[in-house]
């Protein structure tokens, strides 16, 4: 019973490697990787409803209307940032933004701010 480590959480761990500069290259890489690995990229909203293994009847319930409404916001080219922003959610998406790329920097715009007050 004279075993007295103490238990250090993951993430402490993780830190306390990172900060090691011979691993600290090795643990960005691999952070980096996670990241791209986690990341889905969607050509088209129902692209991002699919994602969520969801039909458009999944969402028409969460938005309040009919099939043939999500169908018709699915095939335009031309919605206001709310619209977006109501879809996502009823998708299940979490902090819905967009971002795009200007110089070099990503630049996010947060689509909770167009949230029906």
């Amino acid at each position: 019973m004279g075993d007295k480590r103490a238990y250090r959480r993951g993430n402490e761990r993780i830190a306390q490697l990172a900060a090691h500069p011979a691993i600290a290259d090795e643990v960005g890489r691999i952070r980096d990787e996670t990241a791209e690995m986690n990341r889905v990229y969607a050509e088209t909203l129902s692209d991002i409803r699919k994602a969520g293994n969801l039909t458009q009847t999944d969402v028409a319930k969460a938005l309040g209307v009919e099939q043939a409404a999500v169908s018709k916001i699915e095939r335009r080219n031309d919605l206001l940032l709310s619209t977006l922003r109501e879809y996502l959610a009823a998708t299940g998406a979490e902090h819905p933004r967009i971002v795009v790329e200007k110089n070099g920097v990503e630049v996010s715009l947060d689509l909770d701010t167009f949230a029906a007050g």
